[in-house]
């Protein structure tokens, strides 16, 4: 053998060789049983070994659909200027949004048009876009609407990344759409909060006057009597609250004479924590109808937990907003915790200063790790940029011994007392269930708040079933054409065509490794770019089998044939291949998410056939007239 052709032969054995390396742990994880997987998750090898694996798409191992929708409303009322937001621009925009719904319009369009109509002039509430027309406040609108559509589908796409989900298909649908698909996600409910979670994180200082406190809770039930009042007088009632909590609203009235500790702390803010002393107020009067429904501990209210719903329905009328000063607000706790260990669950409800002090763009990374006062807890590592870092250091100098809220999306995650200053710029969120909800936290707020919240309009789940029968249907119709092709590469090219069948079988090989190796999903859509290619692949070979005939035709010798065969097939194998590859490419530039798994596997597909039907074949020509014994080929 030939230095050339022992080169060749070696170059064939080495690909076919880290094909098979790349493909093994795709068929392992193929192959394992639910016991065995058990053992590589208690070990911690199945996620490096799913890194390796080419993983099944939406449509073959199911997952979830959500279809998100920017909420105009909430943007555009965000937009308007601090204290600007009146009852004119609140039902301008309330308005157009019913507008649009209804008639199917574009918003903007008619935003401005019953703007205009209105006599509302839209710089007066937009001062920071425009100070001119409504035409030109309404198209800085738009463009500052359409800008955050854009950095909203970016950031979901970092999340749904570090989440950990193989190839998500994640695009843009119409102007204020975007669609997300994640293949063979379980825990539904945790990817949907991801995705939708506005992560807006904010330092919030707590207001420390008590008296403040009792004011405010004195002003919610006088507006409650009040509403309520005006409610029997409408219906000829006198149980206006039995009323409102006839329908099914279970409310529990609850005495405490406990005293709590706040169980939360930031890194070195370490410290003897204040108390709150929970005291009924008012139980049972129905003057006080929101005391009644609480208990109250210093600088935070505790609402048991089947009162919630009712409370929390009631504080978010306009009545009772009003009721709360301009400077500060009332916020939720996260969840609802057991603070006197007797299985009863209350919700903290806080009254913070309305501006926060510090916001999450200051936030550079953020880790989840054990950590806490006990070494033992799941919390979240914050560090903050230098910008951050010098204020943070300010505000925790100037607020010895109060309490800063950490709220993220309008919850408040903890409220710790603040023990010394913080000048390097780091801090911790603990408080957390476990590392699952330490990572979930972790992933929002390195990726970023949206910039827009963001509503599901659809969601669907395609659950197992599905998925079995279109892997069993592809897989079925990919196996029945290869062998048919392969019968008739056999029976018509008979000895030619058992070196086209091998190439076509390592066609496959090289192709699938290379999925693998990317890391790609395979699709529906992908298994029939697969049946495609292995049809453009046989048809490489025909063409070079068909000008070999003819070259026998004439007279020629094997070995002489076998040259010229290749040599005038070549220019037509490369013209079809290439003009495929150019059409695979345009498929993946502009195509959805299952067009773009289809060009995937077709230009690879074609890469990897090209190589097998020109220097694998030839390869193997080349061995057997390597010594001239082949004297009659059998083609």
């Amino acid at each position: 053998m030939s230095g050339k052709l022992w080169t060749r032969v070696s170059l064939v054995v080495l690909l076919i060789l880290i094909a098979a390396y790349v493909l093994y742990p795709s068929i392992k994880h193929f192959n394992l049983t639910d016991s065995e997987k058990k053992v590589l998750i208690e070990e911690g090898k199945l996620e490096a070994l799913e890194k390796k694996i080419i993983h099944p798409g939406l449509d073959l191992q199911g997952g979830m659909h959500v279809v998100l929708e920017v909420d105009l409303e909430k943007l555009l009322k965000s937009r308007v200027r601090q204290g600007g937001l009146d009852d004119k621009i609140t039902n301008l925009i309330e308005s157009s949004i019913k507008d649009a719904t209804e008639n199917d319009t574009e918003f903007f369009s008619g935003f401005k048009r019953l703007a205009n109509a209105s006599d509302i002039r839209l710089a007066l509430y937009f001062p920071s876009y425009e100070k001119g027309p409504n035409d030109d406040v309404v198209a800085a609108l738009e463009k500052d609407a359409k800008d955050a559509v854009d950095r909203a589908e970016e950031i979901i796409r970092n999340r749904v990344d570090q989440f950990g989900v193989s190839e998500p298909n994640i695009q843009r649908q119409g102007e204020w759409r975007v669609i997300v698909e994640l293949a063979g996600v379980t825990n539904q409910a945790q990817a949907r909060s991801l995705i939708q979670a506005t992560a807006l994180l904010e330092f919030v200082l707590v207001r420390e006057d008590s008296q403040l406190l009792q004011d405010v809770i004195n002003r919610i039930d006088k507006a409650w009597v009040e509403m309520d009042a005006e409610k029997a007088s409408m219906t000829g009632s006198d149980a206006a609250v039995a009323g409102e909590t006839s329908a099914g609203e279970e409310v529990s009235i609850t005495k405490m004479d406990t005293t709590v500790d706040e169980v939360s702390s930031l890194q070195q803010l370490l410290g003897e924590e204040g108390s709150d002393s929970l005291n009924v107020q008012g139980a049972g009067d129905i003057n006080r109808p929101f005391s009644s429904l609480i208990s109250v501990g210093s600088n935070v209210i505790w609402i048991p937990k089947k009162n919630f719903r009712l409370i929390q329905r009631y504080l978010e009328k306009p009545e009772f907003k009003e009721a709360i000063p301009s400077d500060s607000r009332l916020t939720w706790g996260s969840e609802a915790r057991d603070i006197q260990g007797d299985g009863q669950e209350y919700y903290a409800l806080y009254l913070l200063k309305n501006e926060a002090e510090l916001t999450g763009d200051v936030v550079t990374d953020a880790k989840e790790a054990m950590g806490g006062f006990s070494g033992a807890e799941f919390v979240v590592h914050v560090t903050m940029n230098g910008e951050g870092a010098k204020k943070w250091a300010e505000i925790t100098a100037a607020n010895i011994d109060k309490r800063v809220a950490i709220v993220l999306d309008d919850r408040v995650q903890m409220a710790p007392v603040i023990r010394s200053k913080i000048s390097d710029g780091r801090t911790q969120i603990e408080g957390l269930d476990d590392i699952t909800e330490a990572k979930h936290m972790a992933i929002v707020l390195r990726a970023g708040a949206l910039p827009a919240p963001m509503q599901i309009e659809e969601e669907r789940s395609v659950g197992a079933s599905l998925g079995a029968d279109s892997v069993r249907q592809g897989t079925n119709a990919a196996m029945v054409g290869f062998i048919l092709v392969v019968i008739f590469m056999a029976f018509y090219y008979r000895g030619s065509g058992l070196i086209a069948d091998f190439a076509l079988v390592l066609n496959l090989l090289f192709t699938m490794a290379i999925l693998a190796g990317l890391g790609a999903t395979l699709t529906l859509p992908g298994i029939a770019g697969l049946i495609l290619t292995v049809g453009m692949s046989v048809d490489a070979n025909v063409l070079i089998f068909e000008r070999i005939r003819e070259e026998i035709h004439k007279g020629k010798t094997v070995r002489a044939a076998i040259e010229a065969g290749y040599g005038k097939a070549i220019t037509t194998i490369l013209d079809a291949n290439i003009t495929t590859i150019l059409a695979a490419l345009v498929l993946w530039q502009f195509g959805t998410g299952t067009v773009k798994g289809f060009a995937t596997v077709l230009f690879w597909g074609i890469l990897s056939s090209m190589v097998t039907a020109i220097f694998i074949t030839r390869t193997i020509y080349n061995i057997m007239t390597e010594r001239h014994t082949l004297t009659k080929l059998s083609i």
